[in-house]
């Protein structure tokens, strides 16, 4: 099924509304205002029957000046334009912005509509259709079909039906149903006995009767309670149609026109969007660095300031890349289109598309940010899949964050997630979360630097304590994720891990003739003292003159000759195994062990063998049972 919006745009009183209501019969003008003025104010909205059965979606949209606002909250989810121009008053200062408009949010084609043909002689009619088509040149509507109209008369009405039908025949479906939904919110009102319902243009997806929905930026939580589309009650409502939708437990005053209501975590909400911004070809202002704009997204209006990325300032014509910083929350995807206007006076200026909508703070100028909008700008799925993944490297962001980022078809994300790890352009730290090559190549750089450093300053350590060295290289980050990005450089040469400790690939411990004297005497004296052996202030006091004890000592500890039971006391590693031995032959025969047999067996104190038995129980290799102890299943 193609569902498909036709929009019409023009000047003010050049007869959109009337033209609508010749096509379909119905009156979109609906407020008391509307009817006394004789112009459209609000949003006004029809349906076209077509031969196959089906309906397309009208939106008519104000042409005065002053409502400009609410002709950008409908004309967001056109598919199909109708530039109405009078045929007694030719090209406006309205019917210029407003093609502008529709240029900028990229609608791809239309017709040309003159109205009121019946007011004016042929002679006149011609000059009007040349000047027109002088106007539309270099925008999408360059070639397209004209055709003249009289809605009062109905002249030239089921030649411009026909011309309808068959560019709907030609349009080939541009939105996405396989995508979360997603419906600005262009109306907000309340129905006595059924609560509050908006209305919008269902621009993604597809929603139905009892869908839960979140309201963004807000993030309300509630459920769609009835849907309507062509004032007919559905069970599914699909991308491309005009919809109704009735929420829910809400308040008319808990939502506003410019919200989006959407599937619950779809949507990331942003006070920053990074984008490509183009200049109105006839634009006589300039946009500095720094400019206050209007920002017209979706149906949401709020003001913001240009941050102009890779230039000083763009006129007429001009395009680059910017960071507009808003002062609002917003929730936008990756691929929406957006319109600028001046902030004073109100005119527009430019618009152009969001390339991030999770952006990070950029500076100026900076290359590696613009080759990444490049990127996002111009690059292949698989280039801004990959981009995303190497910007977001240093945050760990899951694959849901990601699709939600990029707003990529969520199969062909996953698609090219594999592409990507089999080429080894990504690493997968967990099942749902990616880093790219770059990252994890910087991070090597970062821990060849901090240890080349620690091995200068500890030549005698087999490397740097595994705690310490997660909390410097990956502050704040899970033990799983910090253990397994270690993993990928020890597999890449650049580390080596030995007990408990981390350290540069290659080293090793260089001892002098008496540092390794004094290490093998010291080694010595703890292994023949066996289950009693002196603490480590006892034997730094059996050595008072050497200032490598401490060194050694340490040197002694993270290679594991010496394994330390507590603060103070040290079991040499062949005295260790020897009442790990004694203590599980122990345990097989009599099912346990406690702390006064453990004792005996070692012949030693009770300080020295509550030290052993509290180092098992802490390296879970025993277990308390009651007052004894038993061997856990890891042991």
């Amino acid at each position: 099924m193609k569902n498909i919006i036709i929009g019409t745009a023009g000047h003010v009183d050049h007869g959109k509304t009337a033209l609508i209501r010749a096509l379909t019969g119905i009156e979109t003008d609906r407020i008391k205002e509307e009817k006394k003025r004789g112009i459209t104010i609000e949003l006004g909205f029809a349906y076209l029957d077509l031969p196959n059965g089906e309906k397309a979606g009208i939106i008519d949209v104000p042409g005065h000046e002053k409502f400009v606002k609410n002709m950008l909250a409908g004309a967001g989810g056109i598919d199909l334009a109708l530039l109405v121009v009078a045929a007694d008053e030719g090209f406006m200062p309205q019917t210029k912005e407003h093609l502008g408009i529709l240029t900028l949010l990229d609608i791809p084609q239309g017709l040309i509509v003159v109205t009121k043909k019946d007011m004016v002689d042929e002679d006149w009619l011609e000059v009007v259709c040349e000047d027109i088509r002088e106007e539309v040149k270099g925008t999408f509507l360059e070639n397209a079909r004209m055709i003249p109209v009289s809605s009062y008369t109905g002249e030239g009405i089921e030649e411009l039906r026909q011309a309808v039908f068959e560019l709907i025949e030609q349009t080939s479906q541009i939105k996405n149903p396989n995508t979360p939904f997603r419906i600005p919110v262009d109306r907000v009102f309340s129905i006595e006995g059924f609560g509050t319902v908006i209305t919008g243009t269902l621009i993604e997806g597809e929603m139905n009767v009892g869908d839960p929905v979140t309201v963004y930026p807000k993030g309300i939580q509630t459920k769609i309670r009835n849907l309507q589309v062509h004032s007919k009650d559905v069970q599914t409502a699909y991308a491309g149609q005009r919809v109704a939708v009735n929420l829910a437990g809400l308040k008319k005053t808990d939502l506003e026109k410019g919200d989006v209501v959407a599937k619950p975590d779809s949507m990331h909400t942003t006070m920053m969007l990074d984008v490509k911004l183009s200049i109105l070809k006839d634009c006589q202002r300039e946009i500095l660095n720094g400019t206050r704009l209007h920002l017209y997204h979706g149906a949401k209006d709020i003001l913001c300031k240009a941050v102009l990325l890779d230039h000083d300032l763009l006129s007429a014509g001009e395009e680059g890349y910017a960071q507009l910083r808003l002062e609002e929350e917003i929730a936008a995807k990756a691929g929406d289109r957006f319109i600028l206007r001046f902030y004073s006076p109100l005119e527009t200026v430019g618009g152009g598309v969001v390339l991030d909508s999770n952006p990070m703070k950029h500076k100026r100028s900076d290359e590696t940010v613009l080759s990444g909008l490049r990127i996002k700008d111009q690059g292949s799925e698989h280039d801004k899949i990959c981009e995303a993944i190497r910007e977001y490297s240093p945050r760990y962001e899951t694959v849901d964050f990601l699709k939600t980022h990029t707003a990529i078809d969520r199969d062909r994300f996953d698609d090219i997630i594999k592409e990507l790890e089999s080429s080894k352009e990504i690493y997968p730290v967990t099942n749902n979360i990616f880093i790219h090559k770059d990252y994890l190549h910087s991070m090597e750089q970062r821990a060849e630097r901090m240890l080349e450093v620690y091995h200068q300053q500890n030549p005698l350590r087999s490397g740097m304590k595994r705690d310490e060295f997660r909390s410097k290289l990956f502050p704040n980050q899970e033990i799983a994720i910090a253990d397994k990005v270690t993993e990928y450089m020890v597999q890449d040469g650049v580390l080596t891990c030995p007990p408990s400790s981390v350290a540069l690939a290659g080293f090793s411990i260089k001892l002098s003739d008496d540092q390794q004297k004094l290490m093998d005497k010291v080694a010595k004296i703890v292994l023949d003292s066996g289950f009693a052996g002196p603490t480590l202030d006892e034997i730094a006091a059996m050595f008072p003159k050497e200032k490598n004890l401490r060194q050694v000592l340490e040197a002694l500890i993270t290679s594991e000759t010496l394994i330390k039971l507590t603060d103070q006391i040290v079991f040499h590693v062949d005295v260790y195994h020897r009442a790990l031995k004694l203590a599980m032959d122990f345990v097989q025969e009599h099912g346990q062990i406690s702390l006064g047999e453990m004792r005996d067996l070692l012949g030693s104190s009770r300080k020295y063998t509550l030290a052993l038995l509290e180092y098992w129980d802490r390296k879970n290799i025993t277990k308390k049972s009651g007052e004894a102890r038993v061997f856990s299943n890891k042991s």
